[in-house]
């Protein structure tokens, strides 16, 4: 179950992606050469029109491959070649693909939300404030709303501790919190757990809702929101040294530690609890998948888009042997970093 489970989300997150360039491309008179799902050997192949449609061994990654791709030209292309193509078409063939990545990501979100009777919604109510915590100290009472911390919008309860963990660095804080229909502000010192190894604001619990009609788009959008944040709040950590290796996880590592263990964890529950977990997986990699996508590294769409935007500004393109030569070496960078997150995924299965 958690290799169908694995396959499914990641096919699901793969296919979106991948979706996205094809769209465009084909919008765009772009002509693709291939759309596969997943690398390694084919398992399926099916050629329609002018593209070959791939089902490959592996179940992770896939790709949408255009004639002309990379500069790569032939002397038998076609007007339809990658590179024939204005510099915005390209522009937004590349850039579809993230993008879709987080139209799915909120479409997830909307029927998260819509099962509000399985799925936790809390807004950042302090339903209990800590008796000698810091929010006490600071006034705070049962029933203040927190509205931002250090000019920080806070919309859901788990962004208060998603802060306290990536982004607090010491200090008073300021918090903007709401109180019987009054906007009120006042200074907080967040205090030390030695547990959790963390500050604490000194609040708990916040509070649970079940949205209707317009508001269950008002907090799909706050679902999103928070993954978004999640996502490049926790790159930050790893560049400050902030998570270990174990925190870690590659394709191995999210079948067997999130996916499986999520699962057998949420069985117990019933088939809703299973549903909302997994796509709650789903909206968590389509989130990072495109944020990761728009990073302006090499080999990566976003590292394509900063070439396709120094186009626009010096009106021609960058040398195409220059441009390959950057993304090769990006490719190979990715792959050797593949193969280390393989074994780091074998090590944290296996020795813990």
């Amino acid at each position: 179950m958690t290799l169908i489970l694995f396959i499914i989300i990641f096919g699901v997150v793969v296919i979106a992606h991948e979706f996205g360039h094809f769209l465009l491309a084909k919008s765009n008179g772009i002509h693709v050469v291939e759309f596969a799902v997943g690398m390694g050997p084919n398992l399926i192949s099916v050629k329609k029109g002018e593209t070959k449609y791939s089902l490959k061994l592996f179940p992770i990654g896939g790709a949408c491959m255009f004639e002309g791709e990379d500069n790569m030209q032939t002397e038998e292309e076609s007007e339809g070649a990658f590179h024939k193509a204005t510099v915005w078409a390209r522009i937004s063939t590349v850039a579809a693909g993230p993008i879709f990545n987080f139209i799915l990501a909120f479409f997830v979100a909307f029927l998260m939300v819509s099962m509000s009777d399985v799925f936790a919604i809390r807004d950042a109510v302090a339903t209990q404030v800590v008796e000698g915590g810091g929010a006490e100290a600071a006034g705070l009472k049962d029933g203040d709303k927190i509205l931002s911390l250090n000019g920080e919008k806070i919309r859901l309860y788990q962004e208060i501790s998603l802060y306290m963990q990536a982004t607090y660095r010491g200090g008073d804080l300021n918090v903007v919190y709401e109180r019987d229909g009054q906007r009120l502000n006042t200074t907080l010192t967040p205090q030390y757990d030695s547990e959790s190894g963390i500050y604490m604001l000194g609040v708990m619990n916040g509070e649970f809702q079940e949205p209707e009609g317009l508001d269950i788009l008002k907090y799909a959008w706050y679902e999103m929101r928070f993954s978004v944040k999640m996502t490049y709040k926790s790159l930050g950590m790893i560049f400050r040294g902030q998570v270990s290796r174990e925190d870690v996880a590659g394709p191995v590592g999210i079948a067997v530690n999130v996916v499986g263990k999520t699962y057998d964890e949420a069985k117990d529950y019933g088939w809703q609890s299973v549903l909302i977990s997994m796509l709650n997986i789903v909206l968590m990699l389509s989130v990072n998948l495109g944020i990761l996508n728009l990073l302006p590294l090499p080999a990566l769409d976003g590292g394509r888009l900063v070439f396709l935007l120094l186009e626009v500004l010096r009106g021609k393109p960058v040398p195409p042997e220059k441009e390959g030569m950057v993304h090769f070496v990006g490719l190979v960078f990715f792959m050797v970093l593949m193969v280390f997150i393989f074994f780091n995924d074998l090590v944290n299965i296996f020795m813990h």
